[in-house]
């Protein structure tokens, strides 16, 4: 445990991607297999689950610590993070103990249906012998909230270089429903043939967005030009008569999209799509609003299903008959892809991404600007002859998003942030005019630069008017402009409105309060692009 608090501290402290792998490696060289697995899994999202309440916790850091459980909340609001604040208060330990990582996570676990007056002694007796790092980390994954700044791709390079493989192998090895419980670090890393597991998907392929001018990627014949839809990146897969559903988030969704099933005898095994799990009916595509109502839905009702209908927006092949053809041309894809299709009907759930044919960059810039009327974000821009990559690239695939939609809104409170920025206000509500009510309408926590943060932070000590907790209502005097991708109706929200990727585009000092924009002006918005 020592080692691997040690590890975290290190990746913690620095943001050099080599690093990162440097400090990985030298991990993984003196870790045992059992811990190495369960270090990779907690890396990538695959952490054990909360087997203990934080209320719980911060009742017994408050008493161990012999401080009022007010004074406690209070400090949490100032460090923003509760494990780090119960590391904090914590007395020094009283003894030492010795327990490995991966010893550590099955008491962790043991604890998920213990009575609490047992979870208390056993939470009790491990901070009594681990140091402030340790502390930190056992409270990061008890309370299941162990996040880092470490990528998938990372993790694999890292793993790679130790075990010396390829990447794209040990990428693929890194993929799909394993955990620690399930696998051992032999058979997930080094067995000779890990893709046994008929449901593991394949590293999916990103894009950048596109930093010049269009005219700059040569000519226009070079490319495929298509809709960039505004849904789930997923991947479905079919072998041995049985359907996966991946998301690119690499959680396993199938159960989530009982409209995919039929599939599994639709297409002929062997085979990997990847695309865009998409509200759609009537031919057109729905606002992505529609589809956040069945994402962590435990139970979907059929009434659920008939009003927010999916399809899958098929927009490559990834494996045809079996054989992985990621390595070969995205043209030849596509033909692929078109032919599968063709041959295999699916009665409406799997539809080809249509291609946008045009003969210059001008036509595409005007395709482009049709986007929103087409619930569309943009269009994606191909190369022809790309294979399928890993992870993101630049030179093969761009995203060419619209210009996103703006209005300029009032800050009415401010909230601190995490982490580095735990000392900082940064998380900001933002208002707009009803006549001369300042309704609130969305809330959002980046786009500014340290330095602005700083200063905000300093204007709202000087102008809190009261505080909620960690929350500070301000004087309503500054103004921000908002920059967002979509705007929804909302039954939730008192303004009646929903954004779809708020972030502050910047600080309008040079704007009065007063000529913020206006509900009026939202719902202009809503009844344009909503």
């Amino acid at each position: 445990m020592k080692r691997f608090a040690q590890l975290f501290n290190q990746l913690d402290q620095t943001t050099k991607t080599l690093k990162k792998v440097e400090y990985l490696v030298a991990y993984l060289r003196e870790a045992s297999d059992k811990d190495k697995l369960w270090t990779i899994a907690i890396l990538s999202h695959r952490r054990p689950k909360r087997t203990v309440k934080t209320s719980l916790m911060r009742v017994w850091a408050s008493e161990l610590a012999q401080v009022p459980l007010w004074l406690f909340e209070e400090s949490y609001h100032v460090v923003g993070d509760l494990a780090e604040t119960i590391a904090l208060v914590l007395p020094p330990p009283s003894q030492q103990h010795t327990k490995t990582l991966t010893e550590w996570i099955d008491i962790i676990k043991s604890l998920d249906k213990q009575e609490e007056d047992y979870k208390k002694k056993v939470v009790l007796e491990a901070w009594s012998g681990l140091d402030y790092n340790e502390r930190f980390v056992f409270n990061k994954l008890i309370t299941g909230g162990f996040r880092i700044g470490v990528s998938q791709k990372l993790i694999m390079r890292a793993v790679a270089q130790y075990e010396e493989q390829e990447e794209s192998a040990m990428a693929h090895r890194l993929m799909g429903n394993w955990t620690p419980d399930t696998i051992s670090y032999e058979e997930l890393i080094r067995s000779e043939n890990p893709l046994d597991d008929i449901s593991r998907p394949y590293p999916f392929y990103l894009a950048y967005a596109v930093e010049s001018e269009t005219s700059q990627l040569g000519d226009v014949s070079e490319w495929q030009l298509e809709r960039k839809w505004d849904g789930i990146r997923g991947q479905v897969i079919v072998r041995d008569n049985e359907i996966f559903v991946w998301s690119r988030g690499e959680e396993l969704v199938t159960d989530k999209f009982p409209e995919y099933h039929p599939l599994a005898e639709l297409l002929p095994n062997g085979t990997v799509l990847d695309g865009e799990i998409l509200p759609f009916e009537d031919g057109m595509p729905l606002s992505f609003n529609i589809l956040q109502t069945r994402i962590g839905r435990k139970n979907l009702t059929k009434k659920i299903l008939q009003s927010a209908p999916i399809v899958l927006m098929c927009y490559d092949l990834l494996e045809y008959n079996g054989e992985d053809i990621r390595s070969q041309p995205l043209v030849d894809r596509r033909k692929l892809l078109e032919q599968l299709l063709e041959a295999h009907p699916t009665n409406g759930i799997c539809l080809l991404s249509e291609r946008v044919d045009v003969n210059d960059w001008k036509e595409a810039a005007k395709e482009r600007a049709k986007s929103r009327s087409l619930l569309s974000e943009g269009l994606m821009i191909k190369r022809l002859d790309s294979e399928y990559k890993i992870g993101r690239k630049k030179g093969d695939w761009w995203k060419w998003k619209v210009d996103p939609l703006t209005i300029d809104a009032v800050m009415l409170y401010a909230q601190s942030g995490h982490g580095r920025r735990a000392n900082l206000f940064t998380d900001y509500t933002f208002a707009v005019w009803d006549g001369d009510q300042l309704v609130p309408f969305t809330k959002a926590y980046s786009g500014l630069t340290d330095k602005e943060f700083n200063q905000i932070t300093a204007w709202v000590r000087k102008n809190t008017k009261e505080k909620f907790g960690p929350v500070r209502s301000v004087n309503p005097e500054l103004v921000f402009e908002i920059a967002f991708e979509g705007i929804n109706e909302s039954k939730r929200h008192k303004s009646g409105i929903s954004l779809r990727f708020p972030r502050m585009l910047r600080w309008r000092k040079d704007k009065p309060v007063k000529e913020a924009n206006t509900l009026a002006d939202l719902k202009k918005m809503l009844d344009l692009y909503g």
